[in-house]
């Protein structure tokens, strides 16, 4: 057999350039795993993941422009076989959500990487799933709730950014009854008692960030 066809070829996307160094150090030595890319962002992730097509894709969230899941989602558009690993510093369950709907097969947290990293990436090439425990707990924690859907989550960001719902309502270009209708439905997602405990819910849980 051809030893290059066993080579598992990964993109590496992270803002941080100490992380990608670290990734590229961590397969240095193993047989099976080469780099095939790196991407400093969401938007020029997409570009590279067409011109390389690599087997698996480990992918950070939080990164300048267009984050980690959108990238994630335009990715797995074009190409819906596409194995990515996100590779993260947060273990929240909102995000993992996110991703995992979005169609990640491996959530991984930062500091774990040089214990799990590796064998992530030949499970996930094999088509294996893998979520670290902390983040299965949380999201068997609020397993069965209703997710905030895309325009819940666009108007608590608003209304975290400090707007009022006439403002919000303006950006969005929707009725300032709908924004009243979507923070009822948000609160009662969320549990939350008003508006400040629905945005603090959802910045420690991961649905929105600042």
């Amino acid at each position: 057999m051809n030893v290059r066809s066993t080579l598992i070829r990964i993109l590496v996307v992270d803002d941080h350039p100490l992380i990608r160094e670290g990734v590229r150090a961590l397969i240095a030595n193993e047989h099976d795993i080469e780099l095939a890319g790196e991407a400093s962002n969401g938007r020029e992730a997409i570009e590279v993941f067409r011109r390389c097509r690599p087997d698996v894709t480990l992918m950070d969230l939080q990164m300048p422009g267009m984050g980690g899941i959108d990238a994630l989602i335009a990715i797995r558009t074009e190409a819906p076989a596409a194995k990515v690993i996100i590779l993260t510093t947060y273990g929240s369950d909102g995000l993992a959500q996110r991703a995992l709907k979005a169609g990640a097969q491996a959530y991984v947290l930062k500091g774990l990487v040089r214990k799990e990293l590796l064998e992530t990436i030949r499970a996930v090439h094999t088509g294996a799933k893998h979520i670290h425990p902390d983040v299965a707990r949380e999201l068997a924690v609020h397993f069965g709730e209703d997710l905030l859907t895309t325009r819940e989550i666009e108007v608590l960001r608003l209304v975290a950014a400090g707007n009022s719902n006439k403002k919000v309502a303006k950006q969005l270009a929707i009725g300032d009854e709908t924004v009243k209708a979507h923070m009822k439905s948000i609160m009662a997602k969320l549990d939350a008692q008003d508006r400040t405990h629905a945005v603090t819910l959802a910045l420690a849980r991961g649905l929105i960030e600042l």
